[in-house]
């Protein structure tokens, strides 16, 4: 339990709240380490052009890109792959065109999961975002951009962002609140050093999602297909069907989806293995009872797998309690698949992984591809195509929390590459796989610089 008196004064600065979540947050200390800065202070408002949200809206959504925008969810704006698939009507986007984002500008998410903060590049152009979410328009006056995005990306800036949460079940914060949240106006030298750190990675993450888009396109021309929305339909399946399927499945998904009976062409007209028969190896380490604690193996959920840093929220378990370690560890050039809920997202492991000691979450599957007949690179890109995304979502079975197995990801018929595709996807994927590390290090070092500097402030 936490007790601590409240002074009149504070509670009128902060527009008259009265619960205690407010006034015994971490933000408190932040405010008294803020006030022994030797730096004059400033506020986020002063910094901006602009800090605004949007006005809810009902969305009209469409299939493809032919027929609208890109769009948005605040949870969408932390992933590492921003093109989720969801359009909203050209129309209505026309609309709300305010909504579109542009590039360097700094986001916050402000509703269910508060406090999460994103800094745009040239992918987040021509995409509409949830009206749920605030955006900042630097101006570069008194704080540059990158400092600025690095400062509300620290410990301390996610305490001040998430002090004034409001709300029951589902928590927000508000533009308003933010346009006051205080920022120390770094020395000019200091300010430059992190605003190059952060705009060089995001640099580099724009190249290497240019580049993962190339290694896309290259295995689309191969493949030759595409996957239309599914649409209500019916079909005769016979008993031989049945027999041939996994598990002897009845329900409809197996023998209904497009992509099952696209696959079956393909099979006939290219050269093509399942993924057990690969060589690969494919696990699933199964569930066990988790211990956590505030400082230990950062552990990976698959809730958080596609994140861009999924390290800045993830749980931590004991180093000596947690068993299976050596199935748990995160390997470079492993490939992860979600299997429950959100199924069939794909992620290969990058360095970040292996230098931060991350454990994954046993409900995961792994797939190693040391001696395996095709690369890593190679099935990373496979399994991100829609064919094969479509196909998963056939494996799925349940109710509350769909989900399928490795048995289900081993059946995957693999089309093996030419000589030509599997060099240029490997080229593609490695150059994408390590520009993704550096990026992450840049903007962990330019996060860490302000941490210490007003880490020094309380000394």
């Amino acid at each position: 339990m936490k007790i601590e008196s409240v002074k009149y004064s504070a509670v009128k600065n902060s527009v008259w709240r009265f619960d205690p979540s407010f006034h015994l947050s971490e933000a408190v200390h932040v405010h008294q380490i803020l006030e022994k800065s030797p730096y004059k202070m400033s506020k986020v408002d002063c910094c901006s052009d602009k800090v605004f949200l949007g006005n809810i809206f009902s969305r009209n959504f469409v299939k493809d890109k032919e027929h609208g925008v890109p769009y948005l969810a605040a949870s969408d704006t932390v992933l590492t792959d921003i093109d989720t698939g969801a359009f909203l009507s050209k129309r209505q986007a026309n609309e709300l065109s305010y909504l579109m984002l542009e590039k360097d500008w700094i986001l916050v998410t402000c509703s269910g999961t508060v406090g999460n903060v994103t800094y745009t590049n040239k992918c987040f152009k021509n995409h509409i975002a949830t009206h749920d979410l605030i955006r900042i328009i630097p101006n570069d006056k008194t704080v540059k951009r990158g400092c600025l995005y690095a400062y509300l990306s620290s410990k301390y800036g996610h305490c001040l962002l998430t002090q004034s949460e409001f709300g029951g079940v589902v928590k927000h914060i508000n533009d308003n609140y933010v346009r006051n949240i205080p920022i120390p106006q770094f020395p000019d030298k200091f300010q430059k050093k992190i605003d190059d750190l952060v705009k060089e990675s995001s640099d580099l993450r724009e190249k290497a999602m240019s580049a993962l888009m190339d290694a896309d396109n290259a295995l689309s021309k191969f493949v030759d297909t595409k996957i239309q929305p599914q649409k209500f339909k019916t079909t005769v399946a016979s008993s031989k069907c049945f027999s041939k399927s996994l598990h002897m499945r009845l329900d409809a998904p197996p023998y209904i989806y497009d992509c099952v009976s696209i696959m079956e062409k393909l099979k006939r007209n290219k050269k093509n293995k399942l993924l057990k028969d690969l060589k690969v190896e494919i696990s699933y380490p199964g569930i066990f009872k988790r211990t956590y604690v505030k400082e230990g193996l950062p552990y990976i959920m698959g809730s958080s797998l596609m994140e861009r840093n999924p390290f800045k929220s993830c749980d931590f378990l004991s180093r000596t309690k947690t068993p299976k370690l050596d199935q748990l560890w995160l390997r470079e050039n492993q490939i992860l698949i979600t299997c429950a809920g959100r199924c069939g997202d794909a992620k290969i492991i990058t360095k970040e992984f292996v230098q931060k000691k991350a454990i994954g979450s046993p409900d995961i599957i792994r797939v190693c591809c040391e001696n395996a007949e095709c690369s890593s690179e190679y099935l990373f890109v496979y399994l991100r195509h829609p064919l094969i995304k479509a196909l998963m979502q056939s494996f799925k079975y349940g109710s509350v929390i769909e989900r399928f197995d490795a048995e289900h990801i081993g059946s995957i018929p693999i089309i093996l590459p030419d000589d030509k595709l599997s060099m240029t996807i490997d080229k593609l994927v490695k150059e994408y796989a390590n520009q993704i590390h550096h990026s992450f290090e840049l903007e962990e070092n330019a996060i860490s610089m302000v941490e210490k500097e007003i880490d020094g402030w309380n000394a």
